[in-house]
């Protein structure tokens, strides 16, 4: 089996259980009213995988996309020799990789009120000489960081700035320049709103085991009422669609009568 089969196999049978277990909400199954996004967007499906380690089949969940994870990382970003999770839902996911490849790995610090890199350096000046980053980084890595899922990539530049924040700490401590690379991002799903351009654009690459909009949804159409993935799919492909009030009132209502 080629690279590209196995890769699809393990997300169709990934998304499925994301699914099945709540992780992936939509209005119709979940919740009538939607969801508003930080970004103001309203959406009629949510993706949060940070309970994915607090089910009864989280083994099972969490091996899988630690061994998928992996294979990813080994045939599509080769060059990488240590992860960092994204706290705080990619930290699980960064530490599934590490057991079932080998590869090791830190994590990302939470900041309260740190949504961007701005609001970043203005934290920094007030909280010292703390790590940003847990674990050791060292002379050579290759980082990758990775999380549960990437929407406009921002998110991810201020991971990668934690990285270089934290590589600039460790220089200073030990009075010599450390060759630390972090140029690519690994995340179970791209919701495939821009954050692929974005990227490169910014001269990284990104890398994804789901991509949401030109194939995950298609791999839970079985799963799925048919008004249910007609409309997810249809918010794909035109989200501005659906930010009129009227619109959102006459999916609330068929949500309401199933």
């Amino acid at each position: 089996m080629t690279w590209k089969d196995e890769k699809e196999k393990y997300g169709k049978e990934i998304i499925k259980m994301l699914y099945q277990q709540g992780m992936i909400r939509t209005w119709y199954r979940d919740r009538p009213e939607g969801w508003v996004m930080v970004s103001g967007l309203w959406t009629p499906f949510y993706i949060q995988l940070r309970p994915l380690s607090s089910y009864h089949n989280s083994n099972e969940m969490l091996k899988k996309i630690g061994i998928a994870m992996g294979k990813l990382i080994k045939h599509e970003a080769p060059h990488v020799n240590k992860l960092v999770g994204v706290a705080v839902a990619g930290i699980p996911i960064a530490v599934a990789v590490t057991i079932f490849s080998g590869l090791p790995s830190c994590y990302t610090r939470k900041l309260e009120g740190v949504r961007n890199v701005t609001d970043l350096q203005d934290k920094i000046e007030k909280y010292g000489e703390h790590s940003l980053v847990e674990g050791e980084i060292e002379d050579g890595d290759v980082i990758a960081i990775v999380d549960d899922l990437v929407t406009k990539f921002d998110s991810k530049l201020l991971a990668l700035e934690h990285v270089k924040y934290e590589a600039q700490m460790r220089e200073k401590a030990i009075g010599k320049k450390l060759h630390v690379t972090c140029k690519d991002v690994v995340v179970l799903l791209d919701r495939e709103q821009g954050a692929l351009e974005r990227a490169k654009s910014l001269g990284m690459n990104l890398f994804s085991l789901i991509p949401f909009k030109s194939k995950g949804i298609n791999w839970l159409k079985d799963k799925m009422a048919p008004p249910e993935y007609q409309v997810i799919v249809d918010y794909l492909s035109n989200d501005a669609k659906y930010q009129n009030k009227g619109m959102q009132k006459e999916l609330m209502e068929m949500a309401v009568k199933v």
